[in-house]
């Protein structure tokens, strides 16, 4: 698990960008330079070919493991998973503490 800088921060903000955007490299094997590149539009789940239902479960598992957040199944939907902005969010939302 890594530990974050304050969420509100730049800093906090930029360093969740990093281990999203690395994480997603990691489990679905993509270039890093790709993975790099996502924006807030950037398709995820049914844009990228490595990210099927299978895959699906792996990321969310190591989103729980290395940002220390716990994902129940409820939390889970289409939306989330559509774009990059989307799963971001929802990771954003995940680490703050309000």
């Amino acid at each position: 698990m890594i530990t974050l800088p304050n969420i509100d921060s730049a800093a906090g903000e930029a360093a969740l960008d990093r281990e999203l955007k690395g994480l997603i490299a990691d489990v679905l094997g993509l270039d890093p330079a790709q993975a790099e590149a996502f924006g807030p539009e950037s398709g995820l789940f049914g844009h990228l070919p490595e990210l099927d239902s299978m895959a699906v479960a792996g990321l969310l598992t190591e989103m729980e493991d290395r940002l220390g957040i716990v994902i129940e199944d409820d939390d889970v939907d289409g939306e989330m998973l559509e774009t990059y902005g989307g799963l971001l969010a929802f990771a954003r939302a995940k680490l703050d503490p309000r």
